[in-house]
């Protein structure tokens, strides 16, 4: 089995960059890209906020451009899912299903998902209406009416954020109550833009090419209507993709990997993660490349040293 200088574990932002990076430091990395390449980007429209594109490009496309960039530097790229990792000992252990792999270190760019309701037409709306992300997506929906689902302080920041551009933004909490913190319902509540709908839970998106529709349900009542709507923002919570990583690497509470402060080395020697899989709060793909970056020029000094 070849011993490799560095394996990357997932794709997205942080991965392919973390590539390009490692294969400049002529490190000659192996990617294994998971189970859907590119991350959470494949499954954006426009993307408008990434730096150098001033009318904006597709997430597809972008994601695409940094990988057909990252195979120019002599990253080997392997479309497969890791099943299961050995960090015990030097050099470390990646396992797929049906091959192994060593290397002297390992970035794991997994990534996280949004959490999503799974009601129909969630998926089938997907990028075309439908969104886990204002502060990516609020742009488009200038002067149209929006929902966002959920009750927590992620929902109460989003449903805020979208009044810069939304002309109705309507919260539907599934509770009586909301469970955000109270200066944060305070600015929903003193925001006009905003209608919050308690104890209403959606349970149908309309619409064929986009967006036209919600159809929601009074959970005390069982009365049900439908909201006209061209914006559906789910902000129930993300979920990092570390289910491989638990009790091995330290993860928070709520499952995302630890790091060292300014860093993004692990509780393991030669073992660094970036991109959303570090990180609850920014979620950006410029801030996932970022880290990315970082990971791989800690993962070169790492290895020179040990050298």
């Amino acid at each position: 089995m070849e011993e490799r200088n560095v394996i990357i574990i997932g794709s997205g932002p942080a991965g392919y960059t973390a590539a390009i990076y490692c294969g400049r430091a002529d490190m000659k990395p192996l990617m294994i890209a998971g189970q859907q390449p590119g991350g959470q980007l494949m499954l954006t429209s426009d993307v408008e906020n990434w730096p150098g594109e001033p009318d904006g490009v597709l997430g597809p496309d972008l994601m695409e451009r940094l990988k057909k960039q990252a195979l120019k530097f002599d990253t080997e790229m392997v479309d497969d899912l890791v099943t299961e990792v050995d960090f015990s000992s030097s050099p470390f252990i990646v396992k797929t299903a049906d091959k192994e792999f060593s290397a002297k270190a390992v970035i794991i760019a997994t990534g996280a998902s949004a959490m999503w309701l799974n009601i129909p037409g969630e998926d089938r709306l997907q990028g075309k209406g439908v969104s886990a992300c204002a502060t990516c997506d609020g742009f488009f929906f200038r002067d149209k009416h929006v929902v966002v689902i959920g009750g927590g302080d992620s929902a109460a920041e989003e449903a805020t954020f979208l009044t810069k551009f939304a002309s109705k933004v309507t919260l539907l909490v599934r509770r009586g109550e909301m469970r955000a913190s109270k200066i944060m319902q305070k600015r929903v509540m003193d925001n006009e833009k905003i209608e919050v709908l308690f104890n209403t839970e959606a349970v149908e998106l309309l619409g064929e090419e986009r967006v036209q529709g919600v159809k929601i349900k009074n959970n005390e009542t069982g009365d049900e209507s439908t909201l006209d709507v061209e914006g559906y923002f789910a902000a129930i919570g993300h979920k990092p993709t570390t289910e491989l990583f638990k009790d091995i690497l330290e993860l928070d509470p709520k499952g995302y990997i630890k790091h060292a402060p300014d860093s993004t080395k692990t509780n393991i020697e030669g073992v660094f993660a970036a991109g959303d899989v570090v990180d609850p709060w920014y979620r950006q793909a410029i801030t996932a490349a970022g880290l990315g970056c970082m990971a791989a020029l800690e993962a070169e000094r790492y290895l020179a040293a040990k050298e």
